[in-house]
């Protein structure tokens, strides 16, 4: 999981610094999302999804596909 949400924002030559501020959290709260140092709470890993236009199945590892599923 963690690396996926380093490989999605790395995709779109994002920052660290600027998901956070998407989040309203720090670069360091963020960045120890992407080292694993601290569990994505699920409100920041709905929110991860939907920026990344993508599922939280992705994010978590249980799919390959980045499609978000219809509603």
């Amino acid at each position: 999981m963690f690396k996926r949400i380093r490989d999605l924002r790395e995709d779109r030559d994002l920052t660290q610094t600027q998901v956070a501020q998407m989040l309203k959290m720090s670069q360091t709260g963020y960045s120890k999302y992407e080292t694993g140092e601290n569990d994505i709470p699920t409100a920041v890993l709905i929110s991860l999804a939907r920026f990344y236009n993508t599922s939280v199945d992705y994010i978590l590892g249980e799919t390959d596909k980045q499609e978000r599923y219809p509603k």
